[in-house]
């Protein structure tokens, strides 16, 4: 199925995505759409004839537990909903912990890593079976960023992928942003990956901006695409043409003229790396499988994924052979991004605490992982807050104890009831 030129839709541009010339599709995040009506917006790009791929982010198909049913159901609720040919999600773990270690479950609220490992492969392929099962539609798994590499892998990115998709048939979505990202922090070299990876089993490509720091670098989807992403680009464009190829952008966006730049030099790209006729491609030899392997992948890949979560979100040891710096530094990266997620799930707690939010809620996360979403993220923050008796100025804290009290009530006060609240407290200063 031919998808053509697409972008990522979000909230925050759905007015320009609409404008853009050329767009033959776009790609949303599931777990931001409700499973029952959609935004207008999508409504009238579906209208128009525009294809509307949901892009899921919670399964955690790479993590030790089997899916969850319910986050299978909305997610084959969003497809239904939106009749679309496919749908994505990530070759990642996003908790841990739980029946299988006997320990609390931790939530990473970010795409981690799975060890390329044979034991990390079996549960994964089981996995993608169940989901594949439980979807009214294809389904194609996205290979991630990472910061930090398991120590005693056995497979290379490339052949762990391949051997996912003779083992099920998955279909793959390729970033090569994120391709890019694993070369900066993990010396992998992009043009090996595609060498050994299934090229025709792609169902389209991801593209996206991030940036270098400290000589990490960081996949932010909130910077402009960069050439080494685009020189990425061109090399898999040089082995096969893609069904599709998608610019995101979650962040920081820029005018609607950048973003159409950003799309012609994805089409430029694509134009001038076009391979010769009859280029072929020669399949990389499959890496033999060890013939004897104790049972118990699963629980063994539970206890090494929740050893790494926990050292990332709860302060403990970091287990043996990981990159200590680069623990810490992926640790901060979490931290922060709970921060933003919360800040923006919960605009009230900044408001309230002004400049002192995020340093309140980085040392609120340091030692107390994320165990359930945003919204109890931000909760658990407020009420650690209070039970610390901050903030130390009274209005503010009364302010947070409202907003505390409203929320986590079984039955918080209705949207008017709130307003009578508002305007009661600013006439009375209270």
């Amino acid at each position: 199925m031919k998808l053509g030129i697409g972008i990522g839709w979000r909230p925050e541009i759905a007015d320009a995505v609409e404008a853009l010339p050329g767009i033959d599709w776009v790609e949303a995040v599931a777990e931001n759409l409700c499973a029952d009506h959609l935004p207008d917006s999508l409504v009238r790009l579906r209208e128009r004839g525009v294809t509307v791929v949901p892009h899921g982010v919670s399964l955690g198909l790479g993590g030790a537990d089997r899916p969850d049913p319910g986050r299978l159901a909305g997610l084959a609720a969003r497809a239904e909903l939106l009749g679309t040919p496919l749908v994505t999600e990530h070759i990642a773990f996003v908790r841990a912990g739980g029946p299988l270690t006997g320990s609390p479950v931790l939530e990473a609220g970010h795409l981690l890593p799975v060890p390329r490992t044979w034991d990390a492969l079996e549960a994964l392929c089981e996995n993608v079976r169940i989901a594949q099962d439980s979807l009214p539609v294809p389904l194609a798994l996205e290979n991630i960023a990472a910061l930090i590499s398991w120590p005693g892998e056995e497979l290379t990115e490339g052949q762990f992928l391949a051997e996912l998709v003779e083992r099920t048939g998955v279909r793959l979505l390729i970033d090569v942003a994120n391709l890019h990202t694993n070369h900066v922090n993990r010396g992998e070299d992009p043009a090996t990956a595609l060498d050994e990876l299934p090229v025709e089993a792609i169902a389209y490509v991801h593209v996206a901006g991030g940036v270098e720091k400290d000589g990490v670098w960081h996949d932010t989807h909130a910077h402009p695409v960069t050439r080494p992403v685009l020189d990425v680009l061109a090399e898999l464009r040089s082995r096969v043409d893609p069904p599709g190829v998608l610019l995101e952008r979650d962040d920081d966006f820029p005018p609607a003229g950048e973003l159409a730049g950003e799309l012609t030099a994805i089409r430029t790209t694509l134009a001038a790396a076009a391979p010769a006729s009859g280029a072929s491609r020669n399949p990389a030899a499959r890496p033999p499988e060890p013939a004897a392997r104790p049972a118990g992948a699963r629980d063994r890949t539970a206890v090494a994924q929740t050893a790494l979560l926990s050292a990332l979100v709860a302060g403990t040891p970091a287990p043996d052979g990981f990159d200590h710096r680069r623990l810490r530094v992926q640790s901060r990266a979490l931290a922060a991004k709970r921060a933003d997620v919360v800040a923006k799930v919960a605009p009230e707690l900044p408001g309230i605490l002004g400049d002192g939010y995020r340093p309140a809620f980085l040392a609120y996360a340091r030692n107390r992982p994320m165990s359930a979403g945003y919204r109890r993220d931000a909760l658990d923050f407020a009420e650690r807050l209070l039970i610390e008796g901050r903030p130390a100025d009274d209005a503010a804290r009364r302010r947070l104890t409202r907003w505390w009290q409203e929320r986590a009530a079984a039955r918080p006060p209705r949207r008017g009831a709130r307003l009578v609240h508002a305007a009661r407290t600013a006439l009375l200063g209270k």
